[in-house]
């Protein structure tokens, strides 16, 4: 491929019909509004067996309310330009956090508690429809916690923990059974970029915010499972018979 960044028509399509999907299965995601197809020529490997053939283009034109990522903040943090960072930091809030009051000096807090959680609902629906993202890294997660990157993705046809999409993915670090777990590297990388806007009391508060997310993660989860299987109330067998049964679909 040689990273010419392009993209096939198949995969195009393919892209947009699964960003539709993804939105009326109650997942929050980017929408899809149009494809334009390219009279450019793009050479792939469809099927990696070296059989190179000669594809059409296409663009997708994808919308969200943000494209700012977790990889937007990181960034700055990382070259030190900590006040381009606090005025990026603060327009996000400000645009896209209503709840949150701009004059509260633990706005930050408020910020990364609320990204903490909604990113743990996020990937609590990913599992639910069986939904790998395929490239699960810093400026692929949404501060807004919306499915805004549709590269190698892939649903399981069924249950497999180790399931990987991206065919580029050797060591298997994105495989859908990894998921929440990448989602609390990458908000520990979230974390690490605000440190230095946060003062000495609100550090250790903001490192107890995110050894919540595997409890808020594990709660959503169970809840949908439970939907799904139609169990009502509260059973302390319930989470039994969930890994149970995803047990036995792995055998199947």
């Amino acid at each position: 491929r040689n990273g010419d960044g392009r993209a096939v028509l198949r995969s195009s399509v393919r892209e947009f019909l699964c960003s539709e999907a993804m939105h009326y299965l109650g997942i929050p995601t980017s929408r899809a509004a149009s494809l334009v197809v390219s009279d450019d020529d793009v050479w792939r490997d469809q099927f990696y067996n070296g059989n190179i053939k000669k594809e059409r283009g296409a663009v997708v034109l994808r919308l969200a309310k943000s494209w700012f990522r977790i990889g937007s903040l990181e960034i700055l943090a990382h070259s030190g330009e900590l006040d381009l960072q606090r005025r990026l930091l603060d327009f996000i809030i400000q645009e896209h956090f209503p709840s949150i009051a701009m004059n509260d000096s633990n706005r930050y807090l408020e910020f990364f508690a609320t990204v903490v959680s909604e990113t743990a609902d996020l990937i609590a629906l990913w599992m639910s429809v069986g939904f790998a993202h395929g490239v699960c890294n810093t400026d692929n997660f949404s501060l807004l916690s919306i499915t805004i990157d549709y590269g190698p993705f892939g649903f399981m046809d069924s249950y497999d923990p180790n399931f990987v999409p991206n065919t580029s993915d050797d060591e298997r670090r994105y495989k859908i059974g990894n998921q929440a777990n990448v989602g609390l590297f990458n908000l520990s990388k979230l974390l690490q970029a605000l440190k230095p806007l946060l003062d000495p009391r609100q550090k250790p508060l903001a490192s107890q915010i995110l050894e919540g997310y595997g409890e808020r993660y594990y709660r959503r989860f169970t809840e949908l499972f439970k939907t799904k299987l139609g169990l009502l109330g509260e059973n302390e067998d319930d989470n039994y018979l969930i890994a149970f049964l995803l047990k036995v679909s792995l055998l199947c």
